[in-house]
This record gives C-alpha cells, sequence and structure tokens, in this order.
C-alpha cells in the first residue's frame, strides 16, 4: 500500500473563461430541455383542444370554454331554443289565434354559431392559434347569439290565417212585398292585408324574446248599398197609412178630404238603384204623375176667379161707392200641392196634404178712388124704353142690367157682354121671354136680355169707344124705336155664338152704370170716365125698304074659335147706316165710321083655333 502524503502546495485555480463556458453551456441545455417540454406541453395541449371550444369562448352569454362540438350545441339549444317557443297572439278585434315563435318562421342559428365558436384557434396556423387561443384565455371571446327568421314560414302561416277571416263584401237589397219592405242586410266585405302584417310580425319577433300581442291588419270594404235601413224606413212609412188631399172652399169651409189609400201608394211606389258617387243607394218614390193626373181633373172646381168690387159714381163729391165688395182668386198649384202629398206621404207624424193654391188679389177693392182711375165726367149714356112688355122680359131686363152696374173696364181693356152678364139661365135669375131664333119670335130664357145689349151698345157708340163685335137684330124691333129713337142701333146676343164687344181705347179707366127705372119702362147706361173726345152720332140712312109680308095664320088648338093670338109683328126690311163723327178736344175730327144694319122684311103671325078660315087662304098656307 503506498499512501501519498498531503502537498502544501496550491491548487492551480480555474480561468473565468471556463466558468463561462461552463454557464452558457448549462443554460443552453436547460433552455433545450425547457422547450422541449414547452413544445411537448404545447403540442398535448393542441391534442386535448382538437375538437373543443378554445377556453374563454363565450356565445350569447354561454361558455363554451373546452366543449365538444356536440356538448356546445347541447349547450346551446338548451340556452336558446325555449325562445323558439314563445307564444305570439295574433289579434283581430274580438278573435285571437296564438302561434309559437318557431311557427312563425323564428329558429336558432346553432350550427352558424358552432362554426364560429369552433373556428376560433383551429385555423391551422400554430402560431396564430396559439396567439388566439392565449387571448380568448386571457381576455375572454364573447360572440352574440344568433337568430334566423324565415318570413317565407310566417307568410305561409298568415296566408292559412287569411282563409279564416276574409270574407267577401255583401251588398244590401231592398223590395217591396205585401205590407212593407223586405231587407236583406248587407256585408262588409274583409281582407287580410299580409303585407301589412307581416311587416308587425317580423318587427314583434325580433325585438321581443317573450312573446307579443299582435293587431292583424285587415282592410274592410263596407257595402256599396249605404242607405238600406233608411230606404226600408221611408218605404214602410209610405205604406203605413192612408194619406188625405185636403182644401177649403171660397167661405173658408172644409173641402175633401181626397183620401190615398195604401194600396194606391203601394201601386205607385218604386224603389231603384242609383250610383252616387263613392256608392250606390236606393231611391224610394212614388210616381207622382198619377196625382197630377188627378189633380188636373180637379183643378176647374178649385178655381175661384178674382172678383173685382162693383161701384156707383157719386158725381157731388166725385167718388166711388162700393156697391159690392171686392173677392181674391185663386188656382190650384199643382206641382206644389204634389210636393205636400209626397211629403205626407213620407212623413211618420202627419200624413195630411193641405192643397197649394197661387192667389190672385182684384184689381178694383173698396179702397179703389174715383181720382186715381180717371173717373170723374159723365162721358156717355143712352136710354131705351120697354112700354107694353110683359113682366117676364121686364124682369129679364131688371136681372140684366144688374149684372153690368157698377163694373170698371181699365184702359185698352176690351169689353165682353156675355162674360160680365154671365151664363142665361134659371139658376142665375132669368125667366122665359120672347125671343127671336130663325125666323120666328119663340119663347126662351131670357127673352128681352136684348134690350139690355142694344142699349149699352147705344152708350159705347156715342161713346166714341171701337166696337169690336155687335150683331143686329134680323129685322127691326119696335122697343128699339120707342121716343123717336130711330133704327140701326140695335145690337143682338146669342149666347154663345153671338156677343156684344168694345174696347176702351181711351188712357183711362171707365166705370159702367146701369139703372133699371121700372116706373118709366126705361133702361139706361152711364159711363162715367174722363173726357177724351167728342161723339156726334148722325141720323140713320134708311135705304132699300122693303114692305112686310102678308100675315101668317097658324093653328093651336088651346084657341077657342073666333080667338087669335098675335106672336111675332110685321116689319119692313131696309138697310140702316148709322155714322158718327168723333173729334178730340181741339175739335178735329179723328175718326168717322157707322154701324150698318140689314133687316129682312118680317111678317106679322097670328095664332088662330081649328076651323078658321084664315088657316085656308095662301098665305096662311105658306
Amino acid at each position: 500500500m503506498s499512501y501519498v502524503a498531503p502537498s502544501n502546495q496550491p491548487r492551480p485555480r480555474t480561468s473565468p473563461v471556463v466558468w463561462l463556458l461552463r454557464f452558457v453551456l448549462l443554460s443552453s441545455i436547460g433552455a433545450v430541455l425547457l422547450a422541449l417540454l414547452l413544445s411537448i406541453l404545447l403540442v398535448a395541449w393542441q391534442l386535448v383542444l382538437r375538437d373543443r371550444v378554445v377556453p374563454g369562448v363565450h356565445v350569447g352569454g354561454v361558455d363554451l370554454s373546452g366543449l365538444t362540438a356536440a356538448e356546445a350545441a347541447a349547450a346551446l339549444d338548451e340556452e336558446f331554443v325555449p325562445l323558439t317557443e314563445d307564444i305570439y297572439t295574433l289579434r283581430d278585434g274580438e278573435r285571437a289565434w296564438q302561434a309559437r315563435a318557431s311557427e312563425l318562421g323564428l329558429r336558432i342559428a346553432t350550427e352558424d354559431m358552432l362554426a364560429r365558436a369552433l373556428v376560433l384557434g383551429h385555423s391551422g396556423e400554430a402560431f396564430d392559434d396559439i396567439i388566439a387561443q392565449s387571448e380568448a384565455w386571457i381576455s375572454g371571446e364573447r360572440q352574440p347569439m344568433r337568430l334566423i327568421l324565415d318570413e317565407n314560414v310566417a307568410l305561409d302561416y298568415l296566408r292559412r290565417l287569411a282563409t279564416r277571416i276574409n270574407r267577401d263584401r255583401q251588398d244590401a237589397s231592398l223590395r217591396i212585398v205585401d205590407g212593407g219592405a223586405q231587407v236583406r242586410p248587407g256585408v262588409t266585405g274583409r281582407t287580410l292585408n299580409v303585407p301589412a302584417t307581416l311587416a308587425r310580425v317580423t318587427a314583434a319577433l325580433r325585438a321581443s324574446g317573450e312573446g307579443a300581442d299582435i293587431e292583424l291588419v285587415v282592410d274592410e270594404s263596407a257595402p256599396r248599398l249605404w242607405n238600406v235601413e233608411e230606404a226600408a224606413l221611408r218605404l214602410g212609412t209610405a205604406l203605413s197609412g192612408p194619406a188625405q188631399l185636403f182644401a177649403s172652399d171660397r167661405d173658408g169651409g172644409p173641402l175633401g178630404p181626397w183620401t190615398v189609400s195604401p194600396d194606391q201608394i203601394r201601386a205607385l211606389l218604386s224603389v231603384t238603384l242609383r250610383d252616387d258617387g263613392p256608392g250606390k243607394r236606393y231611391d224610394v218614390s212614388v210616381n207622382v204623375e198619377a196625382f197630377r193626373t188627378f189633380l188636373r181633373s180637379l183643378a176647374p172646381g178649385l178655381i175661384i176667379i178674382p172678383v173685382d168690387g162693383r161701384f156707383d159714381f157719386n158725381p157731388g163729391t166725385g167718388e166711388l161707392i162700393a156697391l159690392s165688395p171686392s173677392r181674391g182668386g185663386r188656382e190650384l198649384n199643382i206641382e206644389k200641392t204634389i210636393a205636400q202629398l209626397e211629403k205626407a206621404i213620407f212623413s211618420r207624424e202627419s200624413r195630411l196634404a193641405p192643397m197649394v193654391f197661387d192667389y190672385s188679389l182684384p184689381r178694383y177693392h173698396e179702397g179703389v178712388s174715383a181720382a186715381a182711375l180717371g173717373i170723374k165726367d159723365l162721358v156717355a149714356e143712352a136710354t131705351t124704353y120697354y112700354w107694353g112688355s110683359r113682366q117676364n122680359r121686364r124682369s129679364n131686363i131688371a136681372v140684366g142690367a144688374g149684372k153690368l152696374n157698377g163694373i170698371i173696364i181699365a184702359p185698352g181693356e176690351e169689353f165682353a157682354f156675355n162674360h160680365h152678364l154671365g151664363n142665361i139661365t134659371p139658376e142665375a135669375g132669368f125667366v122665359d121671354g120672347a125671343v127671336i131664333f130663325g125666323a120666328r119670335t119663340v119663347t126662351g130664357i131670357g127673352g128681352g136680355i136684348c134690350q139690355v145689349s142694344t142699349t149699352l151698345f147705344r152708350a159705347a157708340f156715342s161713346g166714341g169707344f171701337a166696337i169690336t163685335e155687335r150683331n143686329s137684330h134680323g129685322y127691326r124691333v119696335g122697343y128699339y124705336e120707342y121716343a123717336g129713337a130711330g133704327p140701326g142701333l140695335d145690337a143682338a146676343i146669342w149666347q154663345p155664338a153671338s156677343d156684344l164687344r168694345f174696347l176702351n181705347n181711351t188712357p183711362y179707366h171707365l166705370l159702367i152704370e146701369s139703372e133699371f127705372m121700372g116706373a118709366k119702362d126705361a133702361l139706361q147706361f152711364r159711363f162715367y170716365s174722363t173726357i177724351h173726345w167728342r161723339t156726334v152720332v148722325e141720323p140713320p140712312v134708311i135705304r132699300d125698304i122693303v114692305e112686310a109680308p102678308p100675315p101668317r095664320f097658324e093653328e093651336n088648338r088651346d084657341l077657342l074659335a073666333g080667338q087669335a093670338r098675335q106672336v111675332d109683328y110685321a116689319a119692313p126690311g131696309a138697310d140702316v147706316w148709322v155714322y158718327r163723327n168723333v173729334y178730340d178736344r181741339a175739335g178735329n175730327l179723328v175718326k168717322r165710321d157707322h154701324a150698318y144694319t140689314h133687316y129682312q122684311p118680317w111678317r106679322a103671325v097670328f095664332e088662330v083655333a081649328p076651323g078658321d078660315p084664315r088657316l085656308e087662304t095662301e098665305e096662311g098656307a105658306e
């Protein structure tokens, strides 16, 4: 055994360079080993996350860190699928339908959200993936929840719903049936406005997560016949009862009523459909033509002719004295009366229709003054005599004269004898008398009235008034030539063919006065006006006189032997002219005219008893 004694000599020192080299070498080895370790760890981590969501990723608030695709899909569905089960209520007035959000096209975009979550940190670029994974782990990655709204699904749902809402518009109808009106009410058309409603549905689905009430948009179309109820009421009113027309007579007493029954109204009613702009309407009317025809038949009997007052003139005072009052006139206004009747037919308050009249005032009333009319002077007068007339003739003269007393004729107005006299009838106060008919003098109503027309004609002729119609007698009548009056100034009337007319051709009113002077067997006419001219009537010019034929004898079985009764009087025939000259106030001749008369010769006629020898004469046999 050997032994080495310790040396007392110092060891040699290691160089700093060596130590540095050693440190570097050891550090490199450590770094390599660390890098290798980290690489192994990273590879292992990537292997772990290969099919999983990297840590820190949240979708819609759901943490998907480290979950596989299946786990993440389940987590998303668990969180968000309930949103598609929310109930939405679709309302149409009082009706409502409920649908889940999914039925309206709302669903969760699970695949899309999952794909976005999984792609993070799995791009295949190692460095980029590590960075993305690190950022997600450190700072977190929050992705939004995504929903998908398929409007086609909502559209299909609304179209199916529309079949339960839509209905066609139906116009109302109206027709007349027995006793009234039959009405079929109109129906308002309704159509679901799908586009507008779809907009409301999609807006609600996007805005709400808890369901919502959605008011459907429904378009309505009202019936075009908008007044059926009104027309039916009008029709029912028209048929509810009779309508009556009424009026009053001239004294205020009731006339009528004239009744239109419901059956008559029904026959005259009509229901027509009329286009009235935005829609149509029923027009209920009554045929007024039937009323017009009826009223035209009534109208003549309802007329009241205005009556002028009758007057006497007082020469002393220059005033008019009223003999009879004036009275206003009226005439049925058919159109306005029809309007009143229509109003009553369609009225529920009153079915009485007053007749409507047009009223006219008299021209000469009790307050008129003589001065205002220019009545102040006696401008003409004539007097005739009826000596020897029988009582009936005298009576007719008095009645006729009275009907012509107090008449006022306006300037330019034509006087017509027959108009003012009225009908010659027993009801008017006339009796039988001798009248000329054909070639004989016979008995007839109003005999003697020609004395009145003759006297009036003479006053008009002597007053210078224009004679527009005058008819002479067939032969010379003795009554008209009494008191020295010559022939040619008689005037015959025969209703309705023959009249006496003259024109007031002055600028002043003319008052005609008549006076029956029974004690003197005389009739007088006086004309009052303003003196406008002066008239001179010349004596008659008589020519071609023809003697009367021999008398004629006729059998009358009511007479006894030896009795005879004269019924016609002999008169010679002749042509007669009576001239008149009319002068103005200055004395200038303004008119010269004449009245011409042709008188035929007239034989005397006697009635005798049967067997009278005079019946056998040649004259009697004619």
